[in-house]
């Protein structure tokens, strides 16, 4: 629809006629996302609070319809990264989310690290100085006072505020090793997202792992990167009292940990009562399982 069009039934939507306005909204609905702006200088430009809230609901909704085209896109995407997944999480609070703005901020953290690294170090101390350029020059650190806030899964914030959950500092942590030559990825483990440092002669094209011998030792990257071994894994799981699966000590795809920054926020929006906020994740969710059942 050209331009002239759309901005002929932006004016319709203050009509009181209820059907003239389902009829402009549904037209609009059916709009890419590139005529927000449109949209947004109505609104600017008008004093009616009827066409405010409407224009307002609209805008949301050709958001929502846009984050979810993208979501699939991704899902079906041979590559699936991590980065732009977790910047898709962004785009639903934050629509005006630039990835190039993430891209630089890891990439000033990134110059740091690499700044320090060189082709002898042992895989160990390649893991130290990321600890310390995160931890004790960035100070990264879980948001503590805030641990549930929805905020702490969107790492657009994180990277602001330098605060996060387990989740969003292991993401940040994971993209910037793997950007650096370094094979560390996500594990799963309930309660307590961990990242493991895995033997890259073990790795497949895809960066799958299936072998527990492949991972070589473990991060925990809200504990200012402590290294772990498998017996502390052992003993987070007896006193967590959860049953053991193969799954907690495996690095995951980037499906499930995008999966699990959602369900995150889920539960975020629900703690803060926030029910239609938690209904719109879910139904992001919902297409990790519709695309699963029909790929195409």
């Amino acid at each position: 629809m050209d331009r002239e069009k759309i901005k002929a039934l932006i004016t319709l939507l203050d009509d009181p006629n209820d059907e003239v306005f389902e009829t402009v909204e549904n037209a609009l609905l059916k709009e890419r996302v590139d005529i927000v702006p449109e949209l947004e200088k109505a609104w600017e430009e008008s004093l009616n609070g009827l066409f405010q809230q409407r224009v307002e609901n609209i805008i949301h909704s050709i958001q929502l319809n846009d984050i979810h085209e993208e979501f699939r896109t991704w899902l079906l995407s041979p590559n699936k990264d991590l980065l732009y997944g977790s910047y898709l999480v962004c785009k639903y609070q934050y629509p005006e989310s630039s990835i190039v703005r993430l891209k630089e901020q890891l990439s000033e953290l990134r110059k740091d690290i690499w700044l320090e690294l060189n082709e002898h170090l042992t895989s160990l101390e390649k893991i130290r100085i990321v600890n310390h350029v995160m931890f004790d020059v960035h100070g990264f650190s879980r948001n503590t006072s805030k641990y549930l806030a929805p905020e702490n899964n969107y790492i657009s914030e994180v990277l602001n505020s330098h605060k996060g959950n387990p989740l969003s500092v292991s993401v940040i942590y994971s993209i910037l090793c793997r950007e650096l030559g370094m094979p560390v990825f996500g594990v799963n483990l309930p309660k307590n997202f961990i990242l493991a440092f895995v033997d890259e002669s073990a790795m497949t094209e895809n960066e799958n792992v299936s072998a527990e011998a492949a991972v070589l030792f473990y991060i925990n990257p809200i504990n200012k990167g402590a290294v772990l071994g498998r017996k502390e894994i052992e003993y987070f799981i007896k006193q967590q009292k959860l049953q053991p699966s193969e799954e907690y000590f495996l690095p995951c795809d980037n499906v499930t940990t995008i999966r699990r920054m959602l369900n995150n926020l889920s539960f975020g929006y629900d703690s803060k009562g926030e029910e239609e906020k938690k209904a719109e994740i879910q139904k992001i969710l919902a297409l990790f399982d519709d695309v699963n059942k029909d790929p195409k």
